[in-house]
């Protein structure tokens, strides 16, 4: 039997007369996840995707690359047919049946669904006339209407596609179809979850790390490399700016109120995020931050970050608790690598009493005592290390 994938996506059904445009992404996407598995065609077809092999390929492989792309609500592993006869049909589903479960002994409903429907057997008539095959065929087998052990999908299109199983997608929008931002990813839990949450509105994202050499090691900056890497299975071929930071942590730490070095800390660090993204005509940074979650995090703190940047910050995780953010870190397989006890350059130099209510104009005030942090954010921003991190590598 000639077999294939039928993908269903979910938000892109409701887009209109633009549906086509984020079809055709979700198309480019899937297929620069399988590229590697063997020779495949993707083609689009009325509300569905089609992904056809031509060559040998390993179908669980398959699946599982398929399952990382978002905007796929469902992908089904289907025996294609030509339309042909209604007979036709009823043989393909029988020998179906005899492949897939073997001892035919379980309930079973069809379910059928006509794109095109000029066939000259309805619906209604497929499933009552099917289901009555494999009754007569297989005696063990019996209907269950409301709640079947096994359901049986026939779809008659230009040809005919019939399934048995609908395993879950990642849902969302794919990637690329809502713009690019700049996330700013440290080694901890929070940020991988924000680029996973961002990416699956659509949203291709960089990402830049600070790094605080020699008080944060090289291995604080492996770390973040293998969480880039983790996330890039989902998010899609991921620019890690790597920023050099001590200089400016030094200046802040000598020359600033150590109650508000974390504000302070934080604007410069959106300050050249927000550099690295206008270069890269990202549109928005994307953060970690969860409110009230620490110091830096309190709504005063947020305002006060803010108002250093002149393009959309964006935080996913803005209403999650810590125990939501661990799940998901979890889900995505990102958690092990973030608990790892290496410092990063938001755990050196941290004030014992930070500030919690910071006022804009103190913090504007404090900021004039740096000498030379323009020339120093530029410098920074220069000796940039990127590491380009595709998915699987």
């Amino acid at each position: 039997m000639k077999k294939a994938f039928l993908i269903k996506y979910g938000e892109i059904a409701l887009k209109g007369k633009n549906r086509y445009m984020f079809e055709n992404i979700l198309m480019d996407q899937i297929r620069h996840r399988i590229e590697a598995l063997g020779v495949f065609k993707v083609q689009k077809e009325q509300g569905r995707i089609f992904v056809e092999p031509h060559s040998d390929y390993e179908e669980q492989e398959v699946l599982d690359a398929i399952k990382e792309v978002f905007g796929i609500a469902y992908i089904c592993p289907v025996v294609v047919i030509e339309r042909g006869d209604f007979e036709e049909i009823k043989t393909t589903v029988t020998d179906f049946v005899k492949q897939q479960y073997p001892t035919q002994d379980f309930t079973f409903k069809v379910e059928a669904r006509r794109a095109v429907k000029s066939y000259p057997v309805t619906s209604m008539e497929i499933c009552r006339e099917v289901g009555a095959h494999l009754l007569n065929v297989y005696p063990e087998l019996k209907v269950d209407v409301h709640n079947p052990e096994v359901r049986i999908w026939i779809e008659v299109r230009d040809r005919t596609y019939i399934y048995s199983k609908m395993i879950k997608g990642l849902g969302g929008m794919p990637v690329g179809s809502n713009g690019r931002a700049m996330l700013l990813l440290s080694g901890g839990i929070d940020s991988p979850v924000a680029g996973y949450m961002i990416a699956k509105r659509g949203v291709a994202i960089d990402a830049v790390y600070f790094h605080s050499h020699p008080y944060t090691s090289e291995r604080a900056k492996q770390k973040v490399i293998d969480l880039a890497r983790i996330i890039s299975r989902k998010t899609g071929p991921i620019r890690l700016h790597i920023v050099p930071f001590t200089e400016i942590q030094l200046a802040i730490y000598e020359q600033c109120p150590h109650e508000q070095l974390t504000i302070i800390m934080r604007r410069v660090m959106m300050a050249i995020a927000e550099a690295h993204a206008k270069y890269l005509k990202a549109l928005a940074l994307v953060t970690g931050e969860s409110i009230g979650q620490v110091a830096s995090q309190t709504i005063h703190s947020l305002v006060a970050t803010n108002a250093v940047c002149t393009m959309p910050v964006f935080r996913p995780l803005i209403g999650f608790d810590k125990q939501e953010i661990v799940d998901i870190s979890e889900k995505i397989d990102a958690y092990e690598t973030s608990i790892l006890p290496y410092e990063d350059c938001c755990t050196v130099f941290v004030a014992k009493h930070p500030v919690t209510k910071p006022k804009l104009e103190a913090i504007e005030k404090s900021e004039k005592n740096l000498k030379d942090i323009d020339s120093m954010i530029k410098k920074a921003i220069e000796d940039t290390e990127v590491i380009k991190i595709k998915p699987g590598q």
